[in-house]
């Protein structure tokens, strides 16, 4: 299979669709990006990258971080997160507050917003938030080899001036004792996690273990288990992309997890690892012309987990 091949192929196949959908101008910071901008990167067990387009650009790859943070927190806590999250997808926005109070403050799944509020409260020691954004850092440095990866610091001061509805869903589950920490300083964290900047070749690269079965095939070492691994993937085909992750699964069969700067990842087992950026996004928060560079690109290649 030339892989390079392909891509000039997924490129075509997007061409006409270039800048469609709309930029998540909720977020100022995020609001004059150039929703033209299209990029794609494939790393693959040997340590290759492959790309096209913007794919060293970097963006605000926003919820995608929060497959990382649900990494670490399943190596520090182990299934002891299931008390406080679940693993259900929401069907419904990714901000919404409606099933944490039929729910009695436990979010749905790990990768909505309420639920990688909780994530990151697991990752917040002693009160300090600092110190999980430099662990958080060195973690994604490592895995991407390349030590520039780093956080846009006025997107995370973006974020949290318009942070109200997030502050909402993170007060409500301290109301019902779903968080140890206090809630600012969770939101610190995560407003400055969800804020962080990588190209689609950094994020794919970052990704690699998780195709893998949780060991990185290009360094030898051993990130996760095997079973932890396989959760995060089944966590990210039912919940990836809110709802619109029946849609995702169907059309693209894929694990995946998109976010609102436009980039999705997508995880192919035993190949590699996926990463696009497109800013333009659906009614769902998923990268309009992502989607369809992805479903193009499993056209060619069979990727898809289904066969």
């Amino acid at each position: 299979m030339d892989i390079d091949e392909i891509l000039e192929k997924v490129a075509d196949a997007v061409e006409p669709h270039r800048g469609g959908g709309k930029v998540a101008d909720y977020i100022p910071a995020l609001a004059s990006i150039d929703p033209d901008k299209f990029g794609l990167a494939i790393a693959t067990k040997d340590g290759a990258c492959h790309k096209i387009g913007d794919a060293d650009e970097c963006f605000s790859i926003q919820s995608i971080s929060k497959v990382f943070t649900f990494s670490l927190a399943l190596q520090k806590v182990g299934d002891g997160l299931w008390k406080r999250v679940g693993r259900e997808p929401s069907g419904s926005a990714f901000n919404s507050i409606i099933q944490l109070e039929h729910e009695k403050g436990i979010p749905r799944n790990p990768l909505i917003n309420a639920g990688a509020i909780v994530v990151t409260d697991h990752l917040v020691e002693n009160g300090d938030a600092d110190a999980t954004i430099e662990m958080l850092l060195r973690v994604l440095r490592d895995h991407a080899e390349d030590q520039s990866v780093d956080i846009d610091y006025e997107v995370a001061k973006s974020e949290s001036e318009t942070g109200a509805r997030n502050r909402s869903l993170a007060h409500f589950m301290a109301s019902f004792g779903n968080l140890d920490n206090e809630v600012e300083v969770v939101l610190s964290a995560y407003f400055r996690h969800c804020a962080l900047a990588l190209s689609c070749s950094q994020l794919a690269r970052a990704a690699l273990f998780l195709a893998f079965d949780g060991k990185d095939p290009v360094t030898g070492e051993r990130i996760l288990t095997p079973q932890r691994c396989r959760r995060i993937n089944a966590v990210m085909m039912s919940c990836g992309h809110y709802d619109n992750s029946g849609d995702f699964a169907f059309r693209i069969g894929l694990p995946g997890k998109s976010g609102v700067g436009g980039g999705v990842l997508a995880i192919v087992p035993g190949e590699g690892a996926v990463a696009v950026w497109s800013p333009g996004l659906n009614d769902a928060g998923t990268s309009t012309v992502g989607s369809i560079a992805l479903e193009a690109l499993v056209a060619e290649t069979g990727w898809s987990v289904f066969g």
